[in-house]
């Protein structure tokens, strides 16, 4: 089973002057505990669940091309990037210029998008719901043609692009894995079976509610002829890891269990944010406990 770390907010300290050698530090640490990925969230006002919007926020892509000159191994992605933010076209040469610079370890996070307050805030057109999913729809075909280097026209109801070259093209091949955020039964779990690699499910809905989703996913699976053991099955979550489990925290012990029981759901790669990311001790005991126990362990079904 893989891990890897969710970094959603960056409000450590009164001094904006640390906050890059601050989150440069969580990469390097991240990479060093053994952890598969690191993600950040592609936003640019905080969000209300996890604090006022005007807490520091960092633009996901660039902040990633930051953490890609500060490790060598670990992968990155945005969880994930809302499809109205930026133009299909100038968003693919995005993703591939990181997994370019980082020799291949791009993830492609994208979703419909949500946060209204932020659209509203920067200008940004907040189109429909449904206009959103047709985006995503229409994004997804884009970034596919432009990963097969396919420079035919595009003629979508939303987009056109008149030659969509992509130089250089990406490392991974085929292209950079594509998770689609959101659990949405009808529109979204479909989008990941048609043309995702990964998807992502909140871990708090419950074990009951994640395998539902599971199979869910497994049946538009068959409905497109497509492999369900193909798409890598992520959560979400936050946690408090601490060495003894002090205030409310999770023990070493308690997190193995934790991650033990979203592998046997079929759980490949379980994500996470940490309350106490900035400090040395989460990843101390990831390091020395935490990781070499959960690679251990198959999810189920693999």
């Amino acid at each position: 089973m893989r891990l890897g770390l969710q970094v959603p907010n960056f409000t450590w300290s009164d001094d904006q002057n640390q906050l890059g050698d601050t989150f440069g530090l969580i990469a390097e640490r991240a990479e060093r505990a053994g952890l598969y990925s690191l993600w950040v969230m592609d936003h640019f006002f905080q969000i209300r669940t996890v604090g006022p919007a005007e807490h520091e926020m960092l633009e996901g892509w660039s902040a990633l091309a930051f953490a890609a000159a500060r490790t060598n191994r670990i992968k990155l992605g945005t969880m994930v990037t809302g499809v109205t933010y930026r133009h299909p076209g100038l968003l693919v040469k995005t993703a591939t210029t990181l997994d370019v610079l980082s020799h291949g370890r791009t993830y492609f996070g994208i979703g419909a998008a949500w946060n209204e307050q932020e659209h509203r805030g920067l200008g940004v057109p907040f189109p429909p719901l449904a206009e959103r999913f047709e985006r995503l729809e229409e994004t997804l075909q884009i970034a596919l043609q432009m990963w097969a280097g396919d420079e035919k026209p595009f003629e979508g109801k939303y987009y056109q692009l008149e030659r969509p070259l992509n130089s250089p093209q990406a490392i991974q091949k085929p292209h950079p894995p594509i998770l689609i955020g959101g659990t949405g039964e009808k529109k979204t779990l479909r989008l990941v079976a048609q043309y995702g690699d990964a998807c992502n499910i909140f871990a708090r809905l419950g074990h009951d509610e994640v395998k539902r989703k599971f199979d869910i996913l497994r049946n538009h699976c068959q409905t497109f002829g497509r492999p369900y053991e193909a798409i890598e099955k992520t959560t979400l979550d936050s946690l408090y890891i601490t060495r003894d489990g002090r205030n409310g925290s999770m023990t070493p012990a308690a997190a193995i269990d934790y991650f033990a029981g979203l592998a046997a759901l079929g759980v490949d790669q379980a994500i996470f944010s940490l309350r106490n990311v900035h400090e040395a001790e989460p990843f101390e005991v990831l390091t020395t406990e935490i990781v070499p126990a959960v690679e251990k362990i198959v999810p189920a079904g693999r």
